[in-house]
């Protein structure tokens, strides 16, 4: 049976908060990695239920769950503000394109530097979850697999889901459901399209 993606959505919060899921149990000693993929298109729909249902209920579970969300674009754009590149990187793009910026950009926006920034961030071994979102919003700064790859030794026990607007099947992570596929193959499929 399809899944619409309402019935998935539905299903996000049961999954996460389940004790399977937060101690990783049958994963056969794999990283509890996971992504929720969704049309590109639905890409409000998603944050409307995350920020109005999925966020606000994960307060409220007994026992409480540590969670931690990060929104990518957020995390660039504090970035860059440090590193006091936010505007100049905006004057460059409208003077040189977009090419010239993601090439000056691409030594501060290396995916191992975000790892760490997000690290440096969070007590991650105290939570008992961390949720990646503006995926979409930061592309093409910054690529997912690379992203994720540079998260494994920093996440350990911890689950980590990442919303991802595109398709993801498992082996590759294809952005838009358009860009070429990332091979990834290391993330399960929070909730698959069909049962």
């Amino acid at each position: 049976m399809i899944l619409s993606l309402d019935e998935r959505l539905n299903q996000i919060l049961p999954r996460i908060t389940s004790r399977e899921f937060l101690d990783s149990k049958g994963l056969g000693n794999e990283i509890g990695f996971w992504v929720f993929d969704y049309p590109p298109e639905r890409e409000m729909d998603v944050r409307g239920f995350l920020s109005g249902t999925v966020f606000p209920a994960l307060t409220k579970q007994v026992p409480h769950i540590k969670a931690a969300t990060v929104d990518l674009l957020s995390l660039v754009t504090e970035l860059l503000e440090e590193r006091n590149l936010l505007d100049k990187a905006m004057e460059m793009q409208a003077s040189k394109g977009n090419d010239r910026t993601l090439a000056a950009l691409r030594s501060v926006l290396k995916e191992d530097k975000l790892a760490q920034k997000i690290a440096s961030q969070h007590d991650i071994a105290s939570l008992d979850l961390m949720i990646l979102t503006g995926v979409g919003a930061v592309y093409p700064m910054l690529r997912t697999h690379t992203l994720l790859s540079a998260l494994h030794p920093v996440m350990g026990d911890t689950p980590l889901l990442m919303f991802f607007p595109g398709k993801y099947d498992g082996h590759s992570l294809r952005l838009f459901n358009t860009l070429a596929e990332d091979h990834y193959y290391r993330a399960f499929r929070l909730v698959p399209e069909s049962t």
